[in-house]
């Protein structure tokens, strides 16, 4: 018999579609109101296109925790930043916004996923990780 498969041994574009959904489907994780008109960060000129870019950010951020704690906020900014486009002038690195990555780990904090690090950051609790196992698992079974 083979061992269990961990978040670790599938693809992560499958792994945060397939979490995305998952939350999606909870029900447990509150939009925000400005969910929709909100940009992700000031280099970005629009809005996400997908309607449910904040169930994605928010797997992809319990996907981030999980393989590397102690991650906070700023880690999140640089994460998710990247080049402002400035017209004419060079491009110049950009962190991402700040107030959609605090919501998500507090969403993620308040269904019990991550918990805060006494070192600094967030950390996985032990009911997230078999979460995001079980869903890894499942990933692992369709492929």
């Amino acid at each position: 018999m083979e061992a269990a498969k961990t978040v670790k041994d599938v693809s992560p574009h499958e792994f945060v579609k397939a979490y995305a959904a998952h939350l999606k489907r909870s029900g447990k994780i509150e939009l925000p109101t400005w969910n929709d008109i909100v940009k992700t960060g000031k280099l970005k000129e629009l809005p996400p296109y997908d309607p449910d870019w904040y169930y994605v950010r928010a797997a992809s951020m319990a996907r981030k925790i999980y393989l590397r704690g102690g991650l906070g906020v700023g880690a999140f900014r640089r994460i998710y930043g990247g080049n402002k486009r400035n017209g004419s002038r060079p491009r110049h690195f950009c962190k991402s916004s700040g107030s959609v990555a605090r919501h998500i780990l507090q969403q993620l904090q308040n269904v019990n996923i991550i918990d805060i690090d006494p070192k600094g950051g967030r950390r996985i609790t032990s009911n997230g990780q078999r979460d995001l196992d079980q869903v890894a698992g499942r990933v692992a079974v369709a492929l």
